[in-house]
């Protein structure tokens, strides 16, 4: 039977298909090509057949292709013009992922598994405009290729009362943004800990990270991590770069309300229903309750976290911490959708920026830093212990 290229594109992207390998595969080579008008096509051979898929991401532009039961010793090829950084490795035990960062918006146009004396695993991409590109980056994943959680997370240090999750961004196969041997994921870490020490000496604080190492955690366990350690606040520590133009100085990012709507209706959907509002079973409850319950928790959480970003912005720049020249912007980052839980992305710097990164390498400004948001925080705490009753009422 010959299935159609839509519809076999359509079963490989959202179901996984392929057949069930009886021994574990193993990748064995790639390549990958930069064809006339833009596009890129990338083959991936395995020593057997095993279940698949491929799919686009934001923030910043890549690839993933994950395969079960396959191992992933070396990464298969280098980078090229258009396919900026190359990574490959296992992300669970049994799961193993290429990640291809883009040069800028991709969708994926052919998407097939070929298999003779070996299995090959063959992926075309072709520029595309943002909005497509976004609407295939936010596809939510389906429930047989959703990973599996991450363990809970290690006990929160400190002994004060307010509970800090940060999030460093990126780890492991996923390395964010780079420049030279600069990597995000290495940068957000160290500073991740580096603030966490000084929350817990000033007594306020109890910090929780959701990652201590350089590992790969997704982007909803995160939030989940976040959840179960019971946080007031969630920050996540970014240091990102940008493909064309000028960019420096430190952002903030909220949700904006666009992103929020079509967040209410993802996460209603497809995620597990009892992790999308602390303490409220959502099982029971059909997407338009689920949806209203959400909604209801948003009433407080948003006028919060604006609080929130204002109270770092006021940190920030009283430190004398040079700010992007739009500060503050709202975006549809997946670690900010949690409806019960106040939450700002802060992008530290631009590492396509020479002055971002000296920053950034400095030790004296990445303390300046942490203590102006250790300010923010502390200035938000105060001001919410008095409003947020009101609120309730």
């Amino acid at each position: 039977m010959r299935v159609s290229r839509q519809v076999w594109l359509a079963l490989v992207l959202w179901l996984g298909l392929g057949t069930i390998a009886l021994a574990e595969a193993q990748l064995e080579r790639g390549t990958l090509r930069e064809g006339w008008g833009g596009g890129i096509e990338v083959s991936l051979t395995l020593s057997g057949s095993a279940p698949w898929r491929a799919r686009v991401l934001a923030d910043p532009p890549r690839l993933v292709v994950d395969f079960r039961d396959t191992t992933i010793g070396t990464v298969p090829f280098a980078p090229r013009k258009r396919v900026t950084a190359v990574e490959a490795g296992a992300i669970r035990p049994g799961w193993s992922r290429v990640v291809l960062t883009l040069g800028g918006p991709y969708t994926i146009t052919t998407a097939e598994m070929r298999v003779r004396d070996q299995a090959t695993v063959h992926v075309a991409l072709d520029p595309a405009g943002e909005e497509a590109f976004r609407a295939a980056a936010l596809r939510p994943e389906p429930p047989e290729w959703t990973l599996p959680k991450d363990p809970p997370p290690p006990a929160a240090e400190g002994t004060g009362s307010l509970l800090v999750m940060l999030d460093p961004g990126h780890g492991g196969i996923d390395p964010g943004a780079q420049h030279d041997s600069l990597t995000e994921k290495d940068l957000t870490l160290a500073f991740a800990k580096e603030l966490q020490r000084l929350l817990v000496e000033d007594g306020t604080f109890r910090v929780a990270l959701t990652r201590e190492d350089d590992r790969f955690v997704p982007l909803e366990t995160r939030l989940t991590l976040a959840r179960e350690a019971g946080a007031d606040v969630f920050l996540s520590l970014h240091a990102d770069a940008v493909q064309e133009g000028e960019a420096t100085g430190a952002t903030l990012y909220t949700l904006s309300k666009q992103a929020t709507d079509r967040a209410a209706r993802i996460m209603a959907a497809w995620h597990d229903r009892t992790d999308i509002l602390a303490g409220v079973d959502l099982t029971q409850n059909d997407d338009t309750v689920a949806g209203v319950l959400m909604d209801m928790a948003r009433v407080e959480t948003a006028p919060r976290t604006d609080r929130l970003a204002r109270a770092l912005e006021i940190g920030i720049k009283a430190w004398r911490i040079d700010m992007h020249r739009h500060p503050r912007q709202a975006a549809d980052f997946a670690v900010l959708k949690a409806p019960d839980m106040p939450s700002a992305l802060i992008e530290l710097g631009f590492l396509s920026s020479a002055t971002d990164r000296a920053n950034l390498r400095d030790a004296a400004w990445r303390a300046r830093m942490a203590a102006a948001i250790r300010d923010g925080l502390k200035a938000w705490a105060a001001k919410d212990a008095v409003i947020r009753p009101g609120l309730r009422r």
